[in-house]
């Protein structure tokens, strides 16, 4: 049972799912086996395991929500290369932000709050999504050089300006419904590379055969008819 659902699942959501009928499936998801406490050992934050890092890492790109001091939510892409979101522990991401349009409304809303976030990781070839709740710190990147060094291979393409971390809380994969499958140039490549090949080759068979055809037309020394 994630800790995900117990810190979703509030008093006005509980409302609504006894409204809309699923308050005991709601209800079933919030117990654990134990009946003890979801989450760590102790009931606290909840530590990403193998699958959830690996997902992490293999992706280029995900959504990072945060609320502003009016508390209007605000979602903005970070995308890199595969692994630009590094798993520094069970408990903690971090990546290096790269100058983008200098609005900065992430980093104001994180210094303006409580550094809660919500983080959407969606892999649409596939289809599969990763939630993650956490508290998140942006800091000059020259405030911890050895992790900045750590963060820094691979990275996203820029000038770097801000260390990220995001101490994770909860995390809970979402349904594969409605994820349309779409791909990458990168993972279209390694699919269509054979395919690329074999046209070439079959190309090149075209063009030859044209040559001979062309040869053969031009001789005068075979026979008519």
């Amino acid at each position: 049972m994630s800790r995900y659902d117990r810190l979703a699942y509030t008093p006005a959501v509980r409302r609504v799912q006894q409204e809309m009928g699923s308050a005991a499936a709601a209800q079933r998801r919030l117990r654990t086996a134990d009946g003890g406490p979801a989450g760590g050992p102790d009931g606290g934050p909840e530590p990403l395991g193998a699958a959830e890092a690996a997902f992490v890492q293999g992706l280029d790109g995900f959504l990072f929500a945060t609320v502003n001091e009016d508390g209007w939510p605000y979602i903005q892409h970070r995308g890199g290369p595969p692994g630009f979101v590094h798993v520094l522990d069970p408990h903690t991401l971090g990546y290096l932000d790269v100058r983008g349009n200098r609005q900065y409304l992430t980093t104001g809303n994180l210094r303006g709050g409580d550094g809660r976030v919500a983080l959407f990781f969606l892999d649409h070839a596939r289809q599969a999504r990763l939630k993650v709740f956490g508290r998140a710190t942006a800091v000059p990147a020259d405030r911890d050089p050895a992790l900045a060094e750590r963060l820094a291979t691979p990275r996203t393409d820029g000038r770097v300006e801000q260390l990220v971390t995001v101490r994770v809380e909860a995390h809970a994969w979402n349904c594969p419904n409605h994820i349309t499958p779409r791909f990458t140039e990168r993972e279209l490549a390694d699919v269509l590379g054979p395919v690329r090949e074999r046209l070439a080759r079959l190309d090149l068979l075209e063009r030859e055969n044209a040559r001979l055809r062309a040869e053969l037309a031009a001789r005068t020394d075979l026979p008519k008819g």
